[in-house]
Parts: C-alpha cells; sequence; structure tokens
C-alpha cells in the first residue's frame, strides 16, 4: 500500500551558495534538462538560465507541475536567456522522439551544449510502458540512451562552434544494489529486454533485496554503464560523457516512490539527506566545470557533501559489459552506430 502522507523533510542548503556563486557566465550556449519540473532538476535549470545561458530546454511530461516549472526558471532566467518547455514523456518512447526533433530543430544552428539526463523514476511497481519495457528502465536508461542517439548532432555542432559539448547521466549510489547486481550479457536481455511486468514483483524492501529496488538498482548500473560506453565510442570527438550521483537527497522522488508503494519503512533515513540543491552540485559540477574529464563520475564521498571524483567506473562495469548494454538498449529503441 501506498503512503501518501510522506512530506519530504526541509533541508538547509550548504554548499550550493557557494557553488552557484562561483559559476560565471554560460551566454551563448544552450542546455536541455529532463526530467526538471521539482528537485534536482529545477534548481539545476534555474541555475542554467540565472546565468545567462542563451537556450534552456525543459523536457518534461506534460502537467501543471511542468508548467509552473517554466515560470520558476523564466522568473529566474537573465534577460537574454529564452527557456522552453518541451513535451517529453520517458515511458514513451514516441514522446522521446517528438521532443528530440524539437530540440535538434531549435539548436540546429546554434548546437547543443550540454544534455543533462536528470530525470528518474525510483522502485516504482513492476509494470510495464506502453512499449513493453520495465517503467523504470526505460525512464531512466532507455529513453535517454534514445534521446541523446538523437542529439547526438546538435552536440556535435556545438563542438565545431564552441569546442565542446557534454552528456551527463544522473545515477545513484544504489547502483551498487544487492551483491550480483552485474549488467552482464543475460542479464541485459531481461532486465533492458520487453519484459516489463515480469521482473520480480513488487517487493518493497531496500534492505533485504526487494524487486522494486533491485531493478531500481540496475536501471542506476545502466546509467554508468552507458556513461562509459559513451566514453568509449566518443574518443576524441569533444563530446564528453559523464555521470553524477547526487548522494541522499530530499525531493519528490521520495514522495512519489512511497505514493507507489516502494519506499516501505525506509523514510526514516530522509533524516541524514540533503536539500534538492545541494543534491543538483554534482550534476552541475559535471555540466560546468573545467576540472572534469570524459568518462568520470562525481557523487558525494559520504552520502552528502560536495562531489568528489570516484573510483574507475571500468570496476563496476566491464566492457563487455558495456557491449552488452549498448545492444540491449540498440534493440530497444533502433541502432546507433557511433564509432567514429
Amino acid at each position: 500500500m501506498g503512503n501518501s502522507a510522506y512530506v519530504p523533510p526541509v533541508k538547509e542548503s550548504i554548499i550550493y551558495p557557494t557553488f552557484e556563486a562561483e559559476q560565471g557566465s554560460l551566454a551563448g550556449k544552450a542546455y536541455a534538462v529532463t526530467g526538471c519540473t521539482t528537485g534536482t532538476g529545477l534548481v539545476v535549470a534555474k541555475l542554467f538560465a540565472k546565468k545567462g545561458a542563451a537556450r534552456v530546454f525543459l523536457l518534461n511530461r506534460p502537467s501543471p507541475r511542468a508548467e509552473a516549472a517554466l515560470a520558476a526558471v523564466q522568473a529566474v532566467a537573465a534577460e537574454e536567456c529564452i527557456v522552453t518547455h518541451v513535451d517529453c514523456d520517458l515511458a514513451d518512447f514516441d514522446s522521446v522522439r517528438q521532443a528530440a526533433a524539437q530540440v535538434a530543430a531549435e539548436t540546429k544552428e546554434s548546437g547543443l551544449d550540454v544534455l543533462a539526463n536528470n530525470a528518474g523514476v525510483m522502485a516504482l511497481a513492476d509494470r510495464a510502458t506502453k512499449d513493453g519495457y520495465d517503467i523504470q528502465m526505460q525512464t531512466n536508461h532507455l529513453s535517454h540512451f534514445l534521446l541523446t542517439r538523437e542529439l547526438h548532432p546538435a552536440l556535435q555542432k556545438a563542438v565545431e562552434l564552441r569546442g565542446e559539448a557534454r552528456i551527463v547521466n544522473h545515477s545513484s549510489f544504489a547502483r551498487n544494489g544487492p551483491p550480483g547486481t552485474k549488467l552482464t550479457a543475460e542479464n541485459c536481455k531481461l532486465y533492458l529486454g520487453k519484459n516489463g511486468g515480469d521482473l520480480g514483483g513488487d517487493g518493497a524492501s531496500m534492505i533485504c533485496g526487494g524487486a522494486r529496488w533491485v531493478r531500481y538498482a540496475y536501471t542506476k548500473l545502466a546509467n554508468v554503464c552507458f556513461t562509459l560506453a559513451l566514453h568509449d565510442k566518443l574518443g576524441d570527438s569533444g563530446v564528453k560523457a559523464l555521470c553524477a550521483a547526487p548522494g541522499l537527497v530530499a525531493t519528490e522522488l521520495q514522495a512519489t516512490t512511497a505514493r507507489d508503494g516502494g519506499m516501505g519503512s525506509g523514510t526514516w533515513f530522509m533524516r541524514w539527506s540533503q536539500s534538492p540543491e545541494d543534491g543538483a552540485v554534482p550534476l552541475l559540477h559535471c555540466c560546468l566545470s573545467s576540472a572534469v574529464s570524459s568518462g568520470e563520475l562525481w557523487e558525494p564521498k559520504g552520502v552528502t557533501g560536495p562531489p568528489v571524483l570516484k573510483d574507475p567506473l571500468e570496476k563496476v562495469c566491464l566492457e563487455a559489459d558495456r557491449d552488452a548494454l549498448w545492444a540491449a538498449s540498440e534493440a530497444a529503441v533502433g541502432e546507433w552506430d557511433l564509432d567514429l
């Protein structure tokens, strides 16, 4: 049974104010962010707009929350910044293709500097999307694979004009999952295949490896492996692939999970969480910092705090795993020949 009464705790921002103050102008650049109605995504979009980006695209499902987010970002945007809502339902491949086509058309001449694949759902029930895939895997990885493929030409255009572009995927420490969480070829076929609604049921225990959380772990591991695969394939093209993880953040993500019955008794640990602003810093660091390199993962050292560079990602995603992930992703959304 879902918990509709859960409300995320309000946390004071500790590291974000200084981070924001240190950021320079983003004039002339274009940014696209998925899942930015609330939480870390909204913080990220606001900073891009506030710092004077030429374009900020908000890729959200159409809803009153999306309308409110658009107004909130426009309210803080620099005068020269154009903020655009783009209808994008990550649980629907057709919607993602339409969203990508809109962003691609509007950045054809200017390019897209950063694609922040921020959106995600967590520990939802075992159900399929209209396309037949697990709701978590399609939302968190497969649709971002599709979106990134479709927007790669716009990213390369930014490289031509300004020297570099970035793809930043948003993972989680949940990627570690229970023992045996590996994206082997067999597991890729299972969790990335058309098996939505038939992937273990609705067990909600985080501690005992409930099926909701196992599926979530695989999506977050997919974010890491996708980043590494992109890094391998993009080479010296000028498009960097990075991964961030926010730590423990008090956002609507947990509230949505609680309403869906996925939090169990786990809301107690949110007392140690941080604000959405502080949780957005690792993602923003990967989007904006000159001190990052392609193929890196940045996240707090503990569950909160400033981002630090984590151990090489190869430890959690072997080359064979990356190849299996790529093949399974192509099987879902179509071929992407990115060997440049």
